[in-house]
């Protein structure tokens, strides 16, 4: 089983180093270049024009890895892990090429993105329930109880998926801050996905696969980081960003780990609820709670360097996904 994970980790990493040098060139020939906010930190303007829609890059590596390396890789568990996958990675595409290519600065309008996201969680879990057997209960973090929820699992977990995938997206505003933080959350699900195979709590009998996918995602995430590190050459774009959440939330609903996740994935639930808590402060009193959302921008502005915001969010990043872990141990007694 380790060896897979070795390989699997290191073909994604491969693939990946190996495809940069080969796309980044033709994404800067066809001018699909990032556009910055000129509202933001103003040394990020000088980012304008590099390119983006990198995301391609790893998620070939990521999914050409997990099919390659895991043992039963037409199981309907593994179709799952790589649909979903692409399918975010799909939604991502289709708004950065309206934005990119099409010059419509707004790309998919919110109602549309949503609808698609809601789509595919709504499969993702009844698939998970119907055809996998993972049932409509729920484990509580840190404890023991497991709630069976009916029908009800399906309308929280939808928007945990939701909420938690677009959190990732988010996140990425920074050279390697999504891709280095989703390193770190997919090493959290390798070790949750060994548990749940060890425990058999997880669905079918091909557990193990899924701490396969999960090697791959880091391997991919790593090589990504070689193109995308401070100063980036590439940006993932929401074609990367959406992919990478749809994979985490994938991993979260197949292991049993749903409320986990957003612990794993805690960097990111941050992220996202500094941009609702400063939506709503501005709508309710006009005043602005951070100097900008999400929370990277206001320490940015508040004078600290790109490399140190990134750092000291990936060390955040380790200590989240260090408590999923504990917090996902007792769920499994």
């Amino acid at each position: 089983m380790s060896e897979r994970l070795v390989m699997a980790g290191m073909l994604a990493l491969i693939i990946t180093l190996v495809l940069g040098p080969f796309l980044i060139p033709i994404l800067r020939i066809l001018k699909f270049g990032q556009t910055v906010r000129d509202d933001g930190p103003k040394r990020h303007l000088k980012k304008t024009g590099t390119p983006t829609m990198g995301g391609i890059i790893f998620l070939v590596g990521i999914i050409s890895s997990a099919l390659f390396c895991a043992e039963q890789p037409t199981s309907l568990e593994m179709v799952t892990l790589v649909g979903i996958t692409l399918g975010f990675g799909l939604i991502g595409f289709i708004d950065d090429f309206i934005k990119v290519v099409m010059h419509r600065s707004l790309g998919l309008r919110a109602y549309q993105k949503l609808i698609g996201q809601f789509g595919l969680a709504f499969v993702l879990m009844w698939i998970s329930v119907h055809w996998l057997g993972r049932g409509t209960d729920l484990s509580i973090p840190f404890t023991s109880v497991h709630l069976e929820l009916g029908w009800f699992y399906y309308a929280l977990i939808s928007l945990v998926i939701v909420v938690m995938t677009n959190a990732v997206n988010l996140t990425d505003g920074l050279d390697g801050l999504a891709a280095g933080s989703t390193l770190i959350a997919g090493l959290g699900y390798i070790v949750i996905a060994l548990l749940a195979a060890i425990q058999g709590v997880a669905v079918l009998a091909h557990e193990t696969d899924m701490a396969v996918f999960a090697a791959a995602l880091v391997g991919g995430c790593l090589g990504f980081l070689r193109f995308n590190a401070h100063p980036a050459r590439v940006f993932m774009g929401d074609t990367g960003s959406l992919a990478l959440g749809g994979a985490l939330a994938s991993l979260a609903v197949l292991t049993k780990s749903e409320f986990v996740f957003i612990i794993v994935g805690g960097l990111f639930a941050v992220e996202a609820l500094s941009v609702i808590i400063q939506v709503a402060s501005f709508q309710t009193t006009g005043k602005r709670v951070f100097r900008m959302s999400p929370l990277h921008h206001h320490f940015e502005l508040e004078g600290w360097s790109e490399w140190k915001v990134v750092l000291v969010f990936w060390t955040a990043a380790l200590v989240c996904a260090i408590l999923g872990i504990a917090a996902y141990l007792p769920t499994l007694s």
